[in-house]
């Protein structure tokens, strides 16, 4: 998966895409194992739990509009995505924090999908 990286982007941005190219190079999710994918922006939180083999969204969660994302919201659609993966019978996946750091809301929705029932 290489991608190339332009000129003028900012370093932190740089080094979040060098990041995320490394770790999506190590991890790949099945049907049996989806891959749970953390989208992050300043208002939002999306996870994702994708097949790479398939190329498919098994099931994607946000949380909800107008509401500022803090980590107790992060910690609610952890639990959320958990609960609607085991009606699925998904009960283990591979977290991708798709560059981001494991720290704030990140590490409160993964502790919200451990507390919920997934593994990972």
């Amino acid at each position: 998966m290489a991608r190339k990286i332009k000129k003028n982007t900012a370093p932190k941005l740089a080094i979040r895409a060098r990041r995320k190219v490394r770790i999506r190079a190590k991890i790949e999710g099945n049907a049996e194992k989806p891959r749970l994918c953390i989208t992050k922006s300043n208002r939002r939180l999306v996870a994702q739990l994708i097949d790479d083999l398939k190329g498919v969204t098994l099931l994607a969660a946000s949380t909800p509009k107008g509401k500022t994302v803090n980590l107790a919201l992060a910690s609610e659609l952890g639990k959320n995505v958990a609960k609607t993966a085991q009606t699925k019978g998904i009960s283990a996946v591979v977290f991708d924090r798709s560059g981001n750091l494991y720290h704030g809301r990140v590490k409160a929705l993964a502790d919200g999908a451990r507390e919920g029932g997934l593994k990972f």
